[in-house]
């Protein structure tokens, strides 16, 4: 069980705002990624020049003079710029961490952690700009999502961290612990490579490859294109909106992702299963809510196929993602900082 709580480091509850932050700019990310808003303002970091986007019948008119390749398209530009927005807060957030860390310094107030953050948020907001840039070139669309992500999962262990509580475990439920360390780290690595995997089938549109459920295009086992499909060389210079591989080549990135899903929900069951039958109560609850939010994770990935991807599904599928990755964060810090029990 947790040991008596501690002070909490000076910063707790701003960083675990920083973290409700981050997930909601990772929600309006994937809204703005599915419906094609990624390209809705063609240049940075601006908006056909403007500081917002262009409003009135002469503002859209000019900035379609200025990019004749990509006329206005008001319920495209809004999200867009809404999550850039969103997206540099989350830096300035990222700065004040780094003050607050600096001016509260001392034994057992992290300070790295945040310093490797705001680094991490300014490499992030670089893959943002590369995004349009580069015409949504599916390596960067990949790095960012992942990036976004990371970003998450370091606020959220900066404020484990700033919580400043750990197991207190006797000397049986020690053995449990170390047995399991090992255990939740790999399924943290399954899970990011899940979401890799994810990133990769959205970047290059081929979510809707097989549409239908538990065949692909009516075939148990459809022609695939891994090379083409998994070829991280890609040519910069193609706009990327809307995929420029073949079916083939989509279909196997779509069936990798699937045959991904599968394998994480058993490893993760089963690590869930072996949690709720440890002999921590605290490793009980945490097993719990790992499986619960596996589940939820799995009829959602099951329900983008079912009802033909509705979007609130498919930002639900990665907002539930964004958690789990959470749950096993939690887990494995838990593990690692568990201390003997006096």
């Amino acid at each position: 069980m947790f040991n008596t709580p501690e002070n909490r480091k000076p910063s707790f509850r701003f960083a675990l705002f920083g973290t409700c932050f981050a997930l909601s700019v990772i929600v309006l990310g994937a809204f703005t990624r599915l419906v094609d808003a990624g390209l809705g303002c063609p240049d940075w970091p601006g908006c056909y020049g403007h500081i917002l986007w262009p409003n009135d019948a002469e503002e859209i008119q000019a900035a379609n003079q200025a990019f004749p390749d990509a006329p206005v398209e008001l319920d495209k530009t809004w999200p867009e710029m809404v999550h850039r927005y969103l997206a540099t807060t989350l830096g300035v957030i990222s700065i004040a961490l780094v003050g607050l860390a600096w001016r509260h310094r001392g034994p057992g107030q992290p300070f790295k952690l945040p310093l490797f953050l705001l680094a991490f948020v300014i490499l992030q907001g670089l893959f943002g700009m590369w995004t349009v840039t580069l015409k949504l070139w599916p390596q960067v669309v990949t790095a960012h999502l992942l990036g976004g992500f990371t970003t998450l999962s370091l606020l959220w262990l900066l404020t484990l961290r700033l919580n400043n509580r750990h197991w207190q475990v006797d000397a049986a439920a020690r053995a449990s612990v170390s047995r399991l360390k090992p255990l939740a780290v790999a399924g943290l690595v399954i899970l990011v490579g899940q979401i890799f995997l994810g990133g990769w089938t959205t970047s290059n549109y081929a979510a809707v490859a097989c549409p239908d459920l538990p065949t692909c295009q009516a075939q148990w086992l459809p022609p695939m294109d891994f090379g083409s499909g998994f070829n991280l060389l890609q040519a910069i210079g193609p706009n990327y909106l809307g995929g420029v591989m073949t079916n083939e080549a989509r279909v196997a990135i779509h069936m990798s992702h699937r045959i991904g899903a599968l394998i994480t929900l058993l490893y993760i069951g089963w690590l869930s299963w072996r949690l709720i039958g440890a002999p921590l109560p605290a490793l009980r609850s945490l097993g719990k809510l790992v499986g619960a939010v596996l589940v939820l994770q799995f009829c959602l990935g099951l329900g983008n196929i079912l009802f033909k991807f509705p979007l609130f599904v498919t930002v639900s599928h990665n907002a539930v993602g964004a958690l789990l990755l959470l749950t096993l964060v939690t887990l494995v810090y838990y593990l690692y900082t568990a201390r003997e029990a006096s």
